[in-house]
Order: structure tokens, then sequence, then C-alpha cells
């Protein structure tokens, strides 16, 4: 017997308690793993990410549970390293048994996750907040076998947002410095076609290694030629360090961010009257009763910020596999995957966020109607590739808050694409 359908025969074992003489649904419940970045630079998102999960299970338990189980994650810590995420991965998978893992946050850790243990083993993956084209290119390829789903739109569309909002916003002289690695390269790449064909100006382009000591080498490099202000794709532990090296190298004080960037910590361990011109951009919202819902419910849950990076996506991609299970009809892992479209079906009635809405969408499921899950970060549809298409938020820091100063709708961004010949 394949590892495979080993695997499977123990997901209907469990699920057939529910049909079993005397069987109660207090004694039913399905695993789900999570891998998430609770360490190392992501560490933030990852900690974010986690209590977004626990809150939407608890919704959908609170529900009655897909089929009457209790959904039950089984967290680990990817220490936002591929290789250590690669390992968990696969314990959750051949010794737990997991239909499907929720995870990671950045495109690192979910990239060697898909490639070396959820598509060879057929198990469902949905990543809240990996926005890497590798992964698309992968879904192209054969590679992701369909396993693959993300609730965050794909860095393909969002330098293409960051360029027109840099230039904007008046930065037309630039320099970079970004995280090497595989989002980091391909969010340059796609930030850098696009800022240079709209007119602006790139001076210079520094990778860095993660978890440095000191990054003075990079932004001395970075600072020759006397930039207008510095892009700096990274994450709020690194991303610290490399800015207040910036200003004390006497740096303009002048910034754009990738999403990742938008972060509290990050805004007051730089200093906030130092980021007064940081403008950024994030794959946006589109606001549904599940945003307020989730707005009210997250912070005293979690402690984190209901505008936390990855804390929206984290409960939406939570709760559409929690119905996807319940639109399968057994927590084994195809039907999951086939399941997961069926739960945002177009047609279906519209359900939200929370216990309440998740047992009138279990309600619909049993009756055999269709429904439309509509989440924290408004209605998604997911392609053949498994991404999503959606606006992105302009954001800028101003008196240590991030303000929203508006939306730039999916379509401009296709449009402008178009514009660029890409």
């Amino acid at each position: 017997m394949s590892k495979r359908s080993r695997r499977t025969l123990a997901a209907l074992v469990a699920w057939l308690a529910l049909v079993a003489p005397g069987g109660a649904s207090a004694q039913c419940s399905v695993t789900i793993g999570v891998v998430m970045e609770l360490t190392g630079p992501a560490g933030q998102f990852g900690q974010a990410g986690a209590k977004s999960v626990e809150l939407a299970f608890r919704d959908l338990n609170e529900a009655g549970g897909p089929g009457g189980c209790r959904l039950v994650a089984e967290i680990r810590d990817a220490q936002s390293q591929g290789a250590v995420a690669v390992d968990v991965a696969k314990q959750l998978v051949e010794i737990k048994r997991v239909p499907a893992i929720i995870g990671g946050i950045i495109s690192p850790v979910s990239i060697p996750i898909l490639t070396s243990v959820t598509a060879p083993s057929g198990v469902v993956q949905i990543s809240p907040a990996s926005t890497s084209p590798t992964l698309t290119n992968l879904g192209r390829e054969g590679k992701s076998g369909g396993w693959f789903f993300r609730t965050i739109t794909t860095d393909a569309l969002q330098g293409v947002a960051a360029a027109k909002y840099a230039l904007d916003s008046g930065i037309k002289r630039l320099t970079v410095i970004h995280v090497n690695n595989d989002f980091g390269v391909n969010m340059v790449k796609e930030f850098s076609r696009a800022y240079q064909a709209l007119g602006g100006q790139i001076s210079s382009v520094t990778p860095y290694n993660p978890s440095q000591a000191s990054y003075q080498p990079e932004v001395t490099r970075a600072l020759a030629g006397n930039p207008d202000a510095l892009y700096l794709v990274s994450y709020p532990g690194d991303g610290t360090t490399i800015a207040r090296t910036w200003i004390s190298q006497g740096g303009v004080k002048k910034f754009l961010l990738n999403d990742g960037m938008n972060s509290a910590k990050f805004i007051a361990d730089v200093g906030p009257q130092h980021l007064n011109d940081a403008y950024g951009t994030s794959s946006g919202t589109t606001k549904t009763p599940s945003t307020e819902y989730f707005t009210r419910e997250y912070p005293p849950f979690s402690k984190f910020d209901a505008g936390a990076p990855a804390a929206d996506r984290s409960y939406d991609a939570a709760a559409i596999l929690g119905l996807a299970i319940a639109q399968a009809g057994k927590p084994e892992s195809a039907a999951i995957r086939d399941a997961v479209r069926r739960v945002l079906d177009p047609k279906g009635t519209v359900v939200h966020a929370g216990a309440a809405e998740f047992r009138k969408a279990f309600g619909l499921i049993k009756e055999g109607k269709p429904i439309r899950y509509v989440g924290v970060i408004g209605p998604v549809q997911f392609d053949r590739y498994g991404d999503i298409t959606g606006p992105f938020r302009l954001w800028r820091i101003q008196n240590g808050e991030v303000k929203t100063v508006g939306e730039m709708p999916a379509a401009e961004v296709d449009q402008l694409k178009a514009k660029l010949g890409e």
C-alpha cells in the first residue's frame, strides 16, 4: 500500500467515527498541519498568522465543525528556514497523516514544502502570505499538481503596483537593498522592470543574506551615487537593522517598503521620527462583514493588531480549508483539493466569517446547496494555479502609524502590465 493510500485510509477511519453506532462528534477530530515562521526574521508574521488559524478553527468548531468533527491545528515552527520547514512538514504528513498544511508565510519556506513534501505526497497546501511568482511557475509547469493555493496576490502584480506608487509619490530615483532569496529577487525583478519602463531610475541593487550581525557593507554600497530614496525589500527583523544603519550613515530618510515591512515593531524600533516619508504597498482587501468581524475579534484573541501582516489572510486560508473539508464530506486530500473552489462558488449563498456564519454554511452544504465564502480580505477566486487577484493597498507611515492613502484596483494593475508589454 502506498503512503498516500495509507494516509487516506487513516483519514477515512477517523471520519467513520461519525457514522459508527454510538459515535459522538466530540470524539471525532481532524488534524491540520500548520507550518509557520514563529521565530527567525519572519517570526512576527508567523506568530500573527498562527493565532489567526487558531481563531478560525475556534469559530469553525463552535459552529459544529466540518461534518461534526473538531478541527485541531498541529502547529510547527519553520524558524524562517526552508530546510527546517521541510523537516516539520514531513513529520506532519508522514507521522500525523494530515490531509492539508497551512503555510508557510514567506516564499522560501512555502516553496520547498510544496516541492519536497505536499506535491509529491498529494497533500493540500494553502499559504496565506507567500507572494513569489515561482509558485505560479511551478503550477504552469505541472509541478504543484494542483495541490497549492494562496490567499495573497503574486509579486508579479505587486511589483508593478509598487513601481507606479513610487513614481506617483515623487520617488524618481532610488537604490535597492533586498533579501537574497526567491521572494526578494523576484520582487525586485518585477519592480525594476516596471519602474524603469515608467521613467524611474535605479542607481544600484544590493542583495543581502538574512540574519547578518551587520549590514554596513551593503548600506555603504547602496549609498554610492546619493540616491533620493531607498527601496527596502526585507522582513522587520533584518529591515530594522538595515534602516538604522542607512540612517546612521546619512542616508536620506525616504523609503519605499514591501508589504511585510508594514509592522508596528519595525516602526517603533527604527524610530517613527525617521519614517514620515516611508511608502509601501500591500495586497489589499475589500471591506466586508467578515473584515468587521475579524477587526473586532482578533486583537483580544491574539494580542496582535488586526492589521498585522498575514493575519487576515491566515484566517481566510483556515476558513476556506475548514469549509472545504465539510464540502468534501471526508478529510481526504484529493477530495479537499477539489472542494476548495466549490466553497467560493460565485453562484452560491454568501457566508462570512464567524461561528454563526459557519453554522449557516455547514447547513447549506448538508442540504447540497452551493456557498460562497466572502472572507476577511473580500471575495476571492482561485485560478488554475491557485493564485488570486485583488486590489492593492497604498499606504504611508506618518507619526508612527501606517495610514492607507489609496487603493490600486487589480484591473488597473492589469492595464498597466499590458501597457508595459508584460
